[in-house]
């Protein structure tokens, strides 16, 4: 799979599918690019030193899996709160939680290196991976299965 997108729908539905893909008993990778390493930062993020503009990207992108917004209806917020807000009254587990059930299920993460570098990222600004990559790495595990984009 490859996690594009920083929405948190769109963030959401990536970490259900692996959920679900890793408890039917296939092997699931998560290939995290450009906008979708957001969802691997850490928050609060580590003191690390950068350049402007990657200080800028860091300004701009959200501080990981819990300051996602929704792609549609986001209303500056309010939408994204009472869609947490209803997931939550109707026991949904958290981004956090299904990232979580994901690593632990065995679902693989894997950085795109070429992405980290265009945005600044460094590896310790991130939760746990597997594996920091580039496209070739992730490509020769795709020839052994479908890949979804998100």
């Amino acid at each position: 799979m490859v996690l594009f997108s920083n929405d948190l729908d769109k963030a959401m539905a990536a970490m259900i599918l692996a959920n679900g893909f890793a408890a039917a008993g296939m092997k699931v990778n998560i290939f995290f690019t450009f906008w979708g390493l957001s969802v691997l930062r850490k928050n609060p993020a580590p003191k690390v030193q950068k350049d402007r503009i990657s200080k800028m990207f860091g300004w701009m992108l959200p501080l990981g899996a819990s300051k996602l917004a929704l792609s549609k209806m986001n209303m500056l917020g309010i939408g994204t709160a009472l869609m947490k807000d209803v997931m939550r009254k109707q026991n949904v587990l958290t981004l956090s939680e299904l990232i979580q059930s994901a690593r632990t299920a065995g679902v693989r993460f894997i950085a795109c290196d070429m992405a980290m570098g265009v945005m600044g990222i460094s590896r310790e600004e991130l939760i746990e991976v597997d594996e920091v990559a580039g496209v070739a790495t992730f490509a020769e595990l795709s020839k052994k299965g479908n890949t979804l984009f998100i």
